[in-house]
């Protein structure tokens, strides 16, 4: 069984409210869980105290009992100093020409 540290979703209708969740990777996003570890609302400004609200000890021993943390979570826990930040890419090549289209944009400049 894989336990995943990720974000399960409450609130309204266009009113998001996230519950920070420990739940077994299978289980639907706002299915079964197995303990609540903190809450996001993202409602909030960036700056405002209660927009993540963790649970430290409790995340704490969840990674040490081998829980997998979501990309989304993971940020939240790196700027709190649980977790080191992973490196996010900065920019990828799909932006650039394929290689035939550079190949030809090569001989017509040469």
């Amino acid at each position: 069984m894989s336990l995943k540290i990720r974000l399960s979703r409450a609130g309204a209708k266009k009113r998001p409210y996230y519950h920070i969740v420990v739940a077994d990777s299978r289980s639907p996003r706002d299915g079964r869980f197995i303990e609540k570890v903190g809450a996001y609302n993202p409602m909030l400004p960036a700056d405002h105290a209660d927009r993540v609200t963790l649970k430290t000890e409790k995340i704490q021993e969840w990674l040490g009992k081998g829980a997998q943390v979501t990309e989304r979570v993971e940020r939240f826990l790196a700027k709190a100093g649980i977790v080191a930040a992973a490196p996010r890419p900065t920019q990828t090549k799909q932006h650039l020409p394929k290689k035939k289209a550079q190949e030809r944009a090569a001989a017509s400049a040469a």
